[in-house]
């Protein structure tokens, strides 16, 4: 077990000189991909989960319009990844076993994602809480929220309505016991 998390860390880490070299898209597929996850490009339908069949072409062509991180390695550590994303509409976080509150509150810390992510999905996250939930609220332009089976989220009614404050335009739907 410990062994494993060691390599997923190493999978996390981030290469700043290959975020330079083939650009932030390239760069955060690789890192997705090699943890597990998988990416979709502006205008495909396709998901992207082969990390060999990466699409080649001219740097910058394939924009990472969606990421599906379900069963995925990804942690706080490989977040720097998500900073030059500027097309990310939708992410999916289920069972991801080192999503905690900081990688939420990382996530809605992003410009870009503030100004891109329009629907986000945290499904049999384990390790967040409502303090990771509320941390969401500077995602402004977030139009959908789809929260379930998040055993750590103790103060619904209380979270829900700082979301909503915050967010009037959100449309959150819940699925929590």
């Amino acid at each position: 077990r410990l062994f494993w998390g060691w390599l997923n860390a190493v999978f996390n880490k981030v290469d700043y000189e290959r975020i330079q070299a083939v650009g932030p898209d390239r760069a955060a597929s690789e890192w997705l991909l090699r943890c597990g996850a998988l990416v979709r490009y502006q205008g495909y339908q396709k998901w992207q989960q082969d990390y060999n069949g990466l699409p080649t072409g001219p740097l910058g062509k394939y924009k990472i319009e969606a990421i599906n991180a379900t069963d995925s390695c990804i942690m706080y550590r490989g977040f720097d990844y998500l900073d030059g994303l500027e097309h990310v509409t939708e992410i999916k976080l289920q069972k991801c076993i080192y999503i905690q509150d900081e990688c939420l509150q990382r996530l809605s810390e992003t410009k870009n994602l503030q100004k891109s992510l329009l629907q986000l999905k945290i499904i049999s996250c384990g390790n967040v809480t409502d303090k990771g939930i509320i941390a969401l609220h500077k995602l402004t332009n977030l139009e959908y929220l789809y929260l379930s089976d998040l055993p750590g989220i103790r103060e619904k009614e209380t979270t829900v309505h700082i979301l909503q404050q915050a967010l009037p335009n959100l449309e959150l739907e819940l699925d929590l016991e």
